[in-house]
């Protein structure tokens, strides 16, 4: 009789690579997608020109083996990001000076404190009660920076997670950034050629909806073009986003019967889910080319804004740009974080383009009339709104690095779990994060098979 195949739930980039690691072992895989692509918060798309417009991950951070190893392997063209920062501060263009200051507050955050929310800690540990001005605007920068680079409310937001964030990026050199050629869609072709010929059967258009269990077997009911498909295995590796996890009603959620244990349930608890709506610009030409700085930041030898690689403004809808840099095209991304992300979220795409037009307007001194006539094409993707993310990527919140060990234990070695929101290594929210999981999930499963 046939080995029944490990199921997978999810083909985002941990459900593909523990696909790929468990048919290596010589085990049938079935992989159940919702959408009819695999990725998840891997969405690459190519415009007219055959650029690549990403509405999920778009940087490599750093050099994580995860990430670089299968892309050199497949002979991908990597290409480090270069460009100036530039800020726009009470209608000027002028050179970024807080970067060393925000520096500094997150240099000074330190784990052997008991857990707070990062809000907490800077209260703590910069009271400021005379209100000095650059305190004031150092603190401000730092929530703006932790808000922006995590998605997260930094109420919220866990210092030992952030700490912990740090560490991981300092091991992997977080603070280079890089692009594959074409896109994040480099790495999921990279895997999917490693299973092209395995066995390994993926079922696109599966939105499962329960999942019956008992130690040692376990049967996923899904629906599959409007008919409801079952499919049962003893070994069942859930890979969803940690909001559906979450969630009690509405499509993508998972019913666990019986439910889960009582420290799962827990731990899901102290993750959440942060909030990001992507904005991809593509204008006939680069107008921000003959943009002039301050006349300070013109006599430092800065004359133009032509090698401008990120723009951060007090925008209430979108605080950060960047460019296409090192490639000079006309392509500018805005990016909408948190509080941000909860403004525009449900609107419709060209209330957002409008929106987006409206703070390159004011931040660079062009005119909207004129920004319309340059524009030749606007791409959005609201996470919030998309059934099977709802919500950007993971963040911890106070008490989280325990809770992340909680979330990706196997149950009854039946049940197990992966996807960036069970790592524990610091690379939450991180492709290289989500690799990992997958790998780790696979191998206790192909463990598990051997018993």
């Amino acid at each position: 009789m046939p080995e029944a195949p490990v199921i997978i739930v999810g083909a985002g980039i941990a459900g593909l690579v523990a696909a790929t690691r468990i048919s290596q072992a010589g085990l049938p895989v079935v992989l159940l997608e919702a959408r009819n692509r695999i990725g998840g918060r891997i969405f690459t798309q190519h415009d007219s020109s055959g650029s690549a417009i990403e509405f999920g991950a778009e940087f490599i951070h750093g050099r994580p083996s995860e990430i670089w190893q299968p892309l050199e392997n497949a002979g991908a063209v990597i290409t480090e990001i270069e460009g100036q920062s530039w800020c726009v501060s009470h209608g000027k263009i002028s050179s970024c000076e807080f970067f060393s200051q925000v520096d500094s507050i997150l240099d000074s955050m330190d784990d052997s404190h008991p857990d707070e929310s990062f809000l907490t800690f800077l209260e703590r540990r910069f009271p400021n009660p005379s209100q000095e001005p650059g305190l004031v605007e150092a603190k401000r920068r730092a929530i703006a920076y932790v808000s922006g680079f995590n998605a997260a409310d930094p109420a919220l937001i866990g210092v030992r997670w952030l700490t912990s964030e740090t560490r991981a990026e300092v091991k992997n050199q977080g603070d280079r950034a890089f692009r594959s050629e074409n896109g994040y869609v480099d790495l999921l072709g990279a895997f999917l050629r490693q299973i092209e010929h395995s066995n390994v059967r993926i079922t696109m258009g599966a939105v499962v909806e329960r999942v019956e269990w008992k130690p040692g077997t376990a049967k996923v009911v899904a629906r599959v073009d409007n008919t409801e498909a079952a499919f049962t295995s003893a070994h069942i590796l859930i890979t969803l986003p940690i909001s559906l996890l979450q969630a009690s009603q509405g499509i993508g959620t998972v019913e666990f019967v019986p439910v889960l244990p009582r420290e799962k349930v827990a731990s899901l608890e102290h993750i959440e889910m942060g909030k990001v709506i992507r904005m991809v610009l593509r204008f006939r030409h680069r107008f921000w080319d003959t943009i002039s700085p301050t006349a300070e930041s013109r006599r430092s030898g800065n004359k133009t804004l032509i090698d401008m690689g990120f723009l951060f403004s007090e925008d209430e809808c979108f605080p950060t740009w960047w460019t296409s840099m090192p490639k000079k095209e006309p392509v500018i991304t805005g990016w909408a974080p948190f509080r941000a992300a909860e403004r525009l979220s449900g609107l419709s795409q060209s209330t957002i383009t409008d929106k987006a037009l409206g703070t390159l307007s004011t931040s660079l001194g062009v005119s909207m009339r004129d920004l319309e006539g340059l524009l030749d094409a606007s791409y959005v993707h609201d996470w919030q709104t998309d059934p099977f993310s709802r919500g950007a990527y993971s963040y911890g919140k106070v008490g989280a690095l325990e809770a992340q060990r909680e979330l990706g234990k196997p149950v009854e070695s039946t049940l197990f779990f992966a996807g960036e929101a069970t790592d524990t290594s610091g690379n939450n929210g991180t492709v290289h994060g989500a690799i990992a999981s997958g790998y780790r999930a696979a191998e206790e499963i192909i463990r598990a098979t051997r018993k």
